[in-house]
């Protein structure tokens, strides 16, 4: 679908790409990995046609349509947020708006008998058919679905985007791209402003209803899930890796192992190259031999090694001061903003060590609990702080309390203690202020590097409650290493809201879920949690009443600690009934493309051209081919919940 041939990108005499060249294929789910500068943004930019390269050729056909999505964008504020989304179909809106002005035109006039009159029929007639065909009768609820899969209410709908935040007017752009169906989906950080059940909907529709995908994202879970084929960017050159991101990750260690062994061999025999001309320069007897050494020096094709990798540095936290056994007690904690009611009846204990996660929908409260925590708000019922508790607060704002006037080492060498002040530059490369970045004025940095630089900062300080709200946004998969190996070994307590599994895997052993204004307590980790989720939504299946289209054979499920042999059964059962419909749904989709790939033919010449019987008939299989793959995509969401 995409041809990329001797792609080149140059400027201010520095070379970020080197005549990289690869093919982006129907239905590619494509991983776009590298460090942060290697250009991963700029191949997104330059695939949309935002951006002109110095050389090479992007080659796209006429007939394929590119859908981009970048990290960060000006959106306008004044439709409300179905009026905004529903901009994907402006085609059919604009189809819409002149089948309705037919219908005006055609209600006033009485000359029935007339040529106009008939003319404006036949007007009427071709247009309600193209408007069905296009599929003009199902967009609204298309719309709905989609704003509902990324975390937008009914009531939202109504609201005008201008009332939402930067991160859920992004939500409703990326609504717009996924509506479009572009042949090829361009996606920069989609996670950045999801939380998990959104990402979740959103892995699901990658996986079954888009077409060709190239994504950059930091969150290895969310590649894990979505994509089959991984190309990684390195000092300039493309390496494609026919494989999901895991499988990538292993046949790297080895690319690097096998380039490691080279490049050490090759310095070896330099080494003895040099040494014998330096041994031998000014010994006429050896003058040719030394003459075709130094020829031989100049010929080497010098094998450069990848960037460095930095997740082997471990940053060691300062011991946490001695605090209370119990960190924070919360009963009856309430918080409501007017006639909102955020949450009610919050009981939350955390004893010291404690290290526990905060999810949920954005907007159901989760930073207004870490506000309540820090004092930055008021709130009903009771929250009390242990005896001592020295808190660590991490959120976007924490960026701009900064002093501008310092550079980027300097902000760290006044906060650093102990032994990790020898190692402050390694540090700073871990978290991409490697090479003159450590010099930089804090007051020219992005907002993402500000995020950094405070994080760094932060974690440097003593500190026995962390609170980091969503630490992850602005770092790569390196440095999200480095912090998370640190916040384990961390020996205070830790609260951490974030949309990021991975990130959370391993490291919290208790979540609180929020959501309809209440908060429920899960212990075990963030996989535990999200299993007893789908197991939850698979039991209230069980009692839905039956319908039609039900399922075939899945894996065992193992039930959840008290649930009864019989109830397995039931979910057995269940799956392998909902696997059965959705092959069924696959055939009948074959079947339906099919008969209306023959029709189009018929259409597509003069006498089908005019036989306005055929037009019923394909508008009919049509629908009928769309709700196949409702069913389908329907079906396949209840297998993956149980799966």
């Amino acid at each position: 679908m995409i041809s990329v041939e001797g792609l080149t990108v140059e400027f201010g005499g520095f070379t970020l790409f080197d005549a990289l060249s690869f093919v982006i294929h129907k239905k590619d789910r494509i991983a776009l990995v590298g460090r942060n500068g290697a250009g991963k943004s700029t191949l997104l930019r330059i695939l949309a046609g935002q951006q002109a390269p110095s050389g090479g050729v992007v080659a796209i056909p006429g007939e394929t349509t590119v859908g981009y999505l970048p990290q960060q964008m000006e959106l306008p504020g004044e439709r409300t947020v179905g009026d905004e989304a529903a901009r994907a179909f402006e085609p059919l809106l604009r189809m819409e708006s002149e089948i309705n002005r037919l219908n005006e035109a055609l209600a006033e006039r009485t000359d029935y008998d007339s040529g106009d009159y008939h003319q404006l029929i036949d007007r009427m007639t071709s247009l309600s058919e193209q408007f069905r065909m296009m599929g003009g009768l199902n967009y609204r609820a298309e719309l709905e679905r989609t704003l509902q899969g990324l975390g937008f209410t009914q009531e939202d709908f109504e609201r005008p985007t201008s009332a939402f935040s930067g991160g859920w007017r992004m939500r409703i752009e990326l609504a717009k791209l996924l509506l479009r169906r572009p042949d090829v989906l361009l996606l920069d950080e989609p996670t950045n402003h999801l939380d998990i059940e959104s990402i979740q909907w959103l892995e699901t529709f990658i996986a079954t209803r888009a077409n060709a995908v190239v994504l950059v994202s930091h969150d290895r879970a969310f590649i894990n899930h979505t994509t089959r084929r991984t190309l990684e960017i390195e000092r300039g050159k493309i390496y494609d890796y026919r494989v999901p991101y895991a499988d990538y990750v292993n046949l790297r260690r080895e690319r690097r192992e096998q380039q490691l062994r080279a490049y050490e061999n090759q310095q070896k025999k330099i080494a003895e190259t040099e040494e014998f001309i330096e041994r031998f320069r000014y010994q006429a007897s050896k003058a040719v031999q030394v003459q075709s050494r130094i020829k031989q020096l100049a010929k080497i094709e010098r094998i450069e090694m990848d960037e460095i990798d930095t997740t082997r540095l471990r940053l060691k936290f300062p011991p946490s001061p001695h605090s209370g056994a119990w960190p924070v007690v919360a009963e009856g904690l309430a918080k409501r903003y007017g006639a909102h009611q955020v949450f009610a009846g919050l009981n939350l204990t955390l004893r010291r060590g404690d290290k526990v996660a905060l999810v949920g929908k954005n907007g159901e409260g989760k930073s207004t609990l870490v506000k309540c925590i820090t004092g930055e708000t008021d709130y009903e019922g009771r929250l009390t702080l242990g005896y001592q508790v020295k808190i660590g607060y991490f959120a976007q704002n924490q960026a701009e309390l900064l002093d501008e006037s310092k550079t980027v080492f300097e902000t760290v060498d006044h906060a650093a203690r102990g032994e990790i002040r020898t190692k402050i530059r390694e540090l700073l490369g871990a978290f991409l202020f490697g090479g003159e970045a450590a010099d930089k004025r804090v007051s020219v940095l992005s907002g993402g590097e500000r995020s950094r630089l405070a994080m760094i900062r932060l974690l440097l300080e003593p500190a026995n409650l962390l609170i980091l709200d969503e630490p992850t946004n602005h770092l790569d998969m390196r440095s999200k290493d480095v912090l998370k190996s640190a916040l384990k070994d961390f020996d205070g307590t830790l609260i951490v809201v974030s949309h990021d599994r991975e990130f959370l895997d391993g490291l919290v052993d208790k979540v609180y879920e929020f959501g309809h204004g209440q908060v429920k307590e899960h212990p075990g980790g963030i996989y535990d949690f999200l299993e007893r989720k789908r197991l939850e939504s698979l039991q209230a299946l069980e009692y839905r009443p039956a319908t039609p289209r039900q399922p075939e054979t899945p894996p065992t499920l193992t039930p959840p600690p008290g649930q009864s042999y019989e109830a397995q059964k039931r979910q057995n059962r269940l799956v392998r009934r909902l696997e059965k419909a959705i092959a069924a749904a696959e055939q009948e989709i074959t079947q339906l493309e099919q008969a209306l790939a023959a029709l189009e033919t018929r259409l597509s010449t003069p006498a089908g051209a005019a036989d306005a019987t055929l037009y019923g008939e394909y508008e009919t299989l049509k629908q009928a081919l769309s709700e196949a793959m409702d069913r389908w995509t329907e079906q396949t969401l209840e297998r993956e919940q149980i799966q």
